[in-house]
């Protein structure tokens, strides 16, 4: 190694390169927001595929939660055990990081508030209730 070179120089050329065609005004966009960003264009691309993974993962998430709270018919007394069968053992309070459904009475939970989340015999599980249905208090 050239003792003039970076070391941060090593860890790029390890790094996979990724060639993509896009459209004109797509590329002027990305310089726009690189530059307003005040970083280069491939590290914005970077950025944005490092981060779309997550929100496309939590789109999905949502998305079943959403389809398995819709094909409930009624709303039971207490909210039903989660998709696994697992027994409940109680509702633990949390701020939610994902939109979700409540398990019993399918009202909305927005990401940003207060829900709870069933904890089984088999640990946590992904299944929410909002606060009155969980008869749990905001932390």
């Amino acid at each position: 190694m050239n003792s003039e070179q970076d070391p941060s120089d090593d860890n790029d050329k390890k790094a996979r390169v990724i060639h993509a065609r896009v459209p004109e005004e797509l590329d002027r966009e990305l310089k726009r927001k690189a530059g307003r960003l005040g970083m280069s264009v491939s590290n914005l691309v970077r950025n944005v595929l490092q981060n779309a993974f997550g929100l496309v993962e939590d789109i999905v998430t949502d998305t079943a939660t959403v389809a398995r709270s819709a094909r409930e018919v009624g709303a039971p007394e207490a909210p039903p055990a989660p998709v696994s069968g697992a027994a409940v053992l109680g509702w633990q309070t949390l701020r939610l990081n994902v939109n979700a459904l409540c398990v019993s009475c399918n009202a909305i939970l927005s990401k940003g508030t207060v829900a709870a989340i069933a904890v089984t015999d088999r640990g946590v599980e992904r299944s929410f209730s909002c606060l009155e249905c969980s008869g749990g208090e905001a932390p």
